[in-house]
């Protein structure tokens, strides 16, 4: 998506060879129109693929799974990094590791909200190594529903995980992806 890409290369900041900050439109403060435009595209990209519900995890991954939700009309979940002590119903919780936190952590959905035999989309902002998409894959499993795929605003594919995702045969959409951070330049995938 162009209009994501040129934001990338106007307000990006490349901080290392891994790492691309995004906050000032993405992931800290919205650009609601941006993201408006994004989910459009997504929803475009996913035409014809029954969707349910959508998953995501929070924080950063809500604005873009809300904005889809409303246009589609379906409840958007997302999976929550510590249990609070509102969850008294029983959990469906799958590990995953943090690169931005260097950490690992539980994510856990209630089951009252990820019901079974659902076709549920998969959406964050970022996707990098493929771990929390993996342990939100895992998560839909238990809950004996199916993942419809993923979209993404912004895959990192050097790091791998969106081709692994692909290879596993699970529908990934990003808006933009890039290939290389290194030197401080932002390289697309083209």
């Amino acid at each position: 998506m162009e209009a994501l890409k040129k934001k990338i290369l106007e307000k990006g900041i490349v901080v290392d060879e891994h790492t691309l900050k995004v906050d000032s439109f993405l992931n800290h403060q919205l650009d609601t129109s941006l993201i408006s435009s994004m989910a459009e595209e997504l929803i475009r990209r996913f035409a014809g693929t029954p969707v349910h519900r959508i998953l995501t995890i929070e924080s950063s991954g809500i604005p873009l799974a809300f904005m889809m939700g409303y246009f589609l009309h379906i409840p958007v979940v997302f999976a929550k990094k510590t249990k609070p002590s509102t969850f008294t119903s029983s959990l469906y919780s799958a590990e995953s590791y943090s690169f931005t936190r260097k950490s690992p952590y539980t994510m856990s959905v209630s089951r009252d909200f990820l019901p079974r035999g659902e076709e549920v989309l998969i959406v964050d902002d970022f996707l990098a190594g493929g771990n929390a998409v993996s342990a939100l894959i895992e998560i839909i499993r238990k809950a004996d529903s199916r993942p419809a795929g993923v979209a993404i605003a912004v895959e990192k594919g050097f790091q791998g995980g969106g081709d692994s995702l692909r290879e596993a045969g699970i529908h990934v959409e990003s808006l933009a992806i890039i290939e290389s951070l290194a030197n401080g330049v932002i390289q697309f995938r083209t």
